[in-house]
């Protein structure tokens, strides 16, 4: 074959025997992207695992809460929404009496490696009584958080009454002898209703 004609049979072909190589490892490594892909597993909790809950969906809104702390009546006004990258229910509650006598922002959240609801409770009390997290596990419509404060433990059970479509908070401490006693039940409604 003369000079010429070798030159025709290379021109056409626009890659190199390089460059060919380059773009078989280039594709095989694009192709095997997909298949590892596929193969990672979401982390149980993160940032990419948001937290999804049926029941504490329907705690998601503005509530009139009335009931005793106590023994005394009480007011309060609760709004509640899913917040940071829908990782917790935050909700606000706040004592209508002018000054309020009492303020709170609660965050609930979900540890799914531990399987327990995690409670954030910030309120009037200070930093102190901020660093007890309150655990909660679910059973049905309700869930009781258990919150072991520096003087004693605490107990919140917030139960959904579906047929009603109402909460009920039944707050309990034990008391120096070691028993059981009613701190207070709160009732919420819808507000405006």
């Amino acid at each position: 074959m003369s000079e010429k004609s070798n030159n025709r049979l290379a021109s056409p072909c626009i890659l190199n025997p390089m460059s060919t190589r380059e773009l078989t490892f280039m594709l095989a490594l694009i192709a095997a992207v997909p298949a590892g892909a596929q193969n990672v597993k979401v982390p149980l909790d993160g940032q990419n695992r948001q937290f999804f809950d049926d029941l504490l969906d329907h705690l998601s809104g503005s509530w009139k809460m009335t009931g005793q702390i106590l023994g005394q009546p009480v007011t309060h006004r609760l709004a509640a929404e899913w917040a940071l990258n829908h990782q917790f229910l935050h909700f606000h509650e706040k004592d209508t009496a002018d000054p309020p006598a009492y303020e709170v922002d609660v965050y609930i959240g979900y540890d799914n490696m531990s399987e327990r609801y995690v409670a954030h409770w910030l309120d009037v009390f200070g930093g102190r009584y901020s660093e007890t997290l309150g655990f909660g596990k679910r059973d049905g419509n309700s869930i009781r958080f258990l919150f072991e404060y520096p003087d004693g433990p605490f107990v919140n059970t917030f139960v959904w009454k579906p047929e009603l479509r109402k909460w009920q908070f039944v707050l309990e401490s034990k008391n120096s002898d070691g028993k059981w006693t009613n701190f207070a039940i709160l009732d919420m409604s819808a507000a405006g209703k």
